[in-house]
C-alpha cells in the first residue's frame, strides 16, 4: 500500500449510496419536482443524473481495452430542454421509491465492477483517464455531492461520513488543503459553497490520474 495512502474501493461507493437512499427515503411525490439546490435542475433530475453516472462509470469497465474506447456509445437523451442529457431514466410509474432502487442497483455495479478489475486498468473520462479506485472515488464524490443538492432542495438537512469525505479529497483533490471538515471542504472543492479566505470556486476538475506505485 502507498505511505499514507486512503484506499477508496467498492465498499466506499456502496456506503455513499446507502447514505444517498436512507436520506431521500419516504419523501413525498410532489417535492421531487422542487428545484435541487443551485442546479437548474429538479430532485427528480438530479437522482437521475446521478444514477446515469454511476452506471456509465461501470459500464467503461466492461469492455476488454477500456482505455481503447472514448466512450461507450449509448444514446443521449433528455425528458426537456435544460434537462440532463442521460442514458438511463426512471420510470415515473414506480415513483421515488423505484428511482432509489435504480441508484441503489447502479452504484451496486459500480461497486462491483471496480473491486473486481485489475487495480492497473485504465478508463477514458472527460478529466483524464483513471483506473478503478479513482472510479470509485469520483462515484463516491458524485453521490455525496449530488445528495447534497437534492436535500438542500427539499430543505433536509444532511451530512455525510467525514471519513468518506476525507478519502475522496486525498485521491481526487490532493492539492486542496482541509479546512474546517473534510465533508465542508468537499463541497468547497466542488464548487457548492465559500469558506472564509476561499471565495466560491466557478470553474474546478477532480485530478483523476492513477496515484504513483513506486
Amino acid at each position: 500500500m502507498l505511505s499514507g495512502h486512503m484506499p477508496v474501493n467498492g465498499d466506499h461507493v456502496r456506503q455513499a449510496v446507502t447514505a444517498c437512499v436512507t436520506v431521500l427515503d419516504g419523501v413525498p411525490a410532489a417535492q421531487w419536482h422542487d428545484r435541487a439546490g443551485e442546479l437548474e435542475w429538479t430532485c427528480w433530475e438530479t437522482l437521475e443524473h446521478l444514477a446515469d453516472d454511476l452506471l456509465t462509470y461501470a459500464l467503461r469497465f466492461g469492455l476488454a481495452r477500456p482505455n481503447a474506447v472514448p466512450r461507450v456509445p449509448l444514446r443521449v437523451s433528455c425528458d426537456r430542454p435544460g434537462g440532463p442529457g442521460n442514458v438511463v431514466f426512471g420510470d415515473h410509474e414506480a415513483g421515488p421509491e423505484g428511482l432509489l432502487t435504480v441508484v441503489e442497483a447502479c452504484g451496486g455495479l459500480l461497486a462491483t465492477v471496480v473491486d473486481a478489475t485489475a487495480a492497473t486498468t485504465l478508463a477514458p473520462h472527460v478529466f483524464g483517464a483513471s483506473d478503478p479506485e479513482g472510479f470509485a472515488a469520483m462515484g463516491v464524490v458524485e453521490t455525496l455531492v449530488h445528495t447534497h443538492d437534492i436535500t438542500q432542495g427539499l430543505h433536509r438537512p444532511w451530512e455525510p461520513s467525514q471519513e468518506l469525505s476525507e478519502r475522496v479529497l486525498a485521491r481526487l483533490f490532493p492539492d486542496v488543503p482541509v479546512v474546517d471538515t473534510p465533508w465542508s471542504t468537499l463541497l468547497w472543492a466542488t464548487g457548492r459553497m465559500e469558506t472564509p479566505g476561499r471565495p466560491r470556486r466557478t470553474n474546478w476538475r477532480w485530478n483523476g490520474a492513477p496515484l504513483s506505485r513506486s
